[in-house]
């Protein structure tokens, strides 16, 4: 059976709010290196540090994008009420690029290093 890693998405819905869901994106079956997803088109590569005094409030993303937290803590919050902790490997596609939009702060004693890669428009991941 093809394996496939977890990541969130946050998008906004029909209803014009801001939701979280988990979404599987499928993998190859194993090779030499070990299974791997397709190739998703985006272009370019951003690295950001946030301090333990980041809190920005609402706003929707610039683009859609993939943010992968590398290291330190935080947390995206939904216009639902939804809270998401973004810990070391948490992968979020970001699409709520329309509407309220979410909240990002940072959690706990150490900057967050997080990782964005923006992604083509017409880039599916199921």
């Amino acid at each position: 059976m093809p394996e496939s890693l977890r990541i969130w998405r946050v998008y906004t819905g029909d209803d014009a709010q801001t939701h979280v869901e988990p979404l599987e994106v499928p993998l190859g079956e194993p090779r030499r290196g070990g299974a791997i997803s397709e190739l998703f088109a985006g272009g370019g590569v951003l690295f950001r540090r946030t301090g333990l005094d980041y809190d920005l409030e609402w706003h929707p993303a610039p683009r859609r994008q993939l943010v992968v937290t590398l290291s330190g803590r935080g947390e995206i919050e939904t216009s639902d009420g939804t809270v998401l902790p973004l810990e070391p490997g948490t992968i979020v596609l970001v699409e709520d690029v329309d509407g309220i939009g979410h909240r990002s702060r940072a959690v706990g004693e150490e900057p967050r290093v997080s990782l964005f890669l923006p992604l083509d428009p017409g880039t599916r991941f199921a």
